[in-house]
């Protein structure tokens, strides 16, 4: 309850990461960079080939020149202008998977870094509702400040803004094809081949917004799909100061009033899509899959109907607050009282053992590592509605995780102590059988390995 109200909270105060739109330019001046270099590099053994030709010719021309006066050319004289190696300069911009890892680093150090923790895994919840995919082109050098700029700046605030920052991210509009996506009547759309694209829309109303097969038709779809149509992201050639930002293309846009789910929006530009993102925030229907959502997440896998039914009417009273919602989720009675029989996602398993051992890793790589190998790499979900959040789902990869547990274990057995560790973080929850079996172990490491794979520690 503090960490909600405290100053910040959730946020990445990181002054050294990129925007998504300098993240971009400076992917894109590095990718130029490359290219430029590898043509150098096709180039070039031509070029040395000709040069050795020309030398062969010049040596030739002196050897059988009957004016023994006239001196041979000289073997500088004879190189052709291109016989030079290409020029190595420094590469311009930064790879995208630096700036990856970068802000994959930032991510995972806030976590390992917050005192309390809830706000962060809220960013967690949202991010992975919001989802969008690093596997996806131009998007893996942007998904970290996606996440900063969408989802933490609203974590806590009202859904409607949140939802109006994802939708124009360019990671979003890039990740769901709307950067793309033209109305068939508009200026680009007679003149083009291309046309509209609905899966921004159709993933809008199905996963972020009223959930599956609810108040809205497929004719709902395509027409919030126009609707949407001009939301796009700045290419390098329309404008190289500002590559990477969202833009609305009115070009692109299809004319004309539309009707989305019994509610008329008139043509007004990129404020048509606007107003129906604010009807789609405020519909009890989001409310409603919202509330399951959280509750799903934080408390059961099929969750209390008097809490979900509870948070809805919080959402909705508050025009969704997302802070009065999380309050609400945290001071309900069902909350504390479910048993706790929800398995831990790979990502939650993997910082709790480093928060429970105090350790921050000096290099990202293995902790990335960790990620794929249990199946829930960072920022690369396999479809937009995101990894899975039910226990069934993860139960697979518990082999895995022994394996994690005790190449972990050997790592810090020597830098804190296991009954310490133990007393200060499972202590509580732990049952007889838990506790014997860590203060019994033979050694440090096995001991630390029993209490990251035991039930309590595996459970949410």
């Amino acid at each position: 309850m503090a960490e909600l109200d405290r100053p910040g909270a959730g946020r990445v105060p990181n002054p050294e990461l990129m925007s998504s739109g300098v993240a971009t330019r400076a992917a894109f001046a590095f990718q130029q960079a490359q290219r430029e270099l590898r043509r150098n590099a096709k180039s070039a053994p031509k070029e040395s080939q000709e040069s050795r030709e020309s030398k062969d010719a010049a040596k030739d021309v002196a050897k059988d020149s009957k004016d023994a006066a006239a001196p041979a050319p000289s073997a500088d004289a004879a190189k052709a202008p291109s016989d030079s190696k290409p020029e190595t300069k420094p590469n311009a911009g930064i790879a995208p998977q630096q700036i990856y890892l970068d802000e994959a680093k930032a991510r995972i150090h806030a976590a390992l870094g917050a005192e309390i923790g809830f706000a962060e895994r809220l960013v967690w919840f949202w991010s992975n509702h919001f989802c969008v995919s690093a596997d996806k082109g131009n998007v893996r050098q942007i998904c970290g400040a996606y996440e900063r700029e969408a989802i933490r700046a609203h974590a806590l605030g009202r859904f409607g803004d949140m939802l109006l920052a994802v939708e124009s991210h360019p990671a979003m509009l890039l990740y769901l094809d709307n950067a793309r996506s033209i109305g068939p009547d508009s200026v680009a759309g007679l003149r083009q081949k291309r046309g509209l694209n609905e899966n921004l829309a159709r993933e809008i109303l199905e996963l972020h917004t009223l959930g599956v097969r609810t108040v809205y038709s497929q004719e709902d779809v395509t027409r919030f799909a126009n609707v949407i149509t001009g939301w796009t992201v700045i290419a390098p050639r329309q404008d190289p100061a500002r590559i990477g930002e969202f833009a609305f293309n009115p070009n692109m846009h299809q004319p004309g009033a539309q009707s989305v789910i019994g509610r008329s929006y008139p043509d007004n530009g990129v404020e048509q899509g606007r107003a129906v993102l604010a009807t789609l925030a405020r519909h009890p229907a989001t409310a409603q899959h919202v509330a399951t959502k959280l509750a799903r997440h934080f408390i059961a896998d099929d969750p209390p109907p008097a809490l979900v039914a509870r948070l809805a009417k919080r959402f909705r009273d508050t025009e969704g607050d997302l802070k009065e919602v999380a309050r609400t989720l945290v001071t309900s009675p069902e909350a504390w009282e479910a048993p706790r029989t929800k398995l831990k996602r790979p990502g939650e398993w993997i910082i709790g053992a480093l928060r429970a051992a105090g350790v921050t890793p000096p290099e990202i790589g293995p902790v990335m590592q960790a990620h794929n190998l249990l199946g829930e790499p960072l920022w690369r979900p396999s479809a937009p509605k995101g990894f899975a959040d039910d226990s069934a789902s993860w139960l697979d990869g518990l082999a895995q995780r022994v394996d994690l547990a005790n190449q972990l274990a050997r790592r810090i057995g020597g830098q804190a102590d296991p009954r310490d560790v133990f007393e200060q973080t499972l202590a509580p929850l732990a049952s007889t059988d838990t506790r014997q079996a860590i203060t019994r172990a033979e050694s440090r490491p096995q001991a630390f390995a029993l209490l990251f794979m035991s039930p309590e520690f595996q459970r949410r």
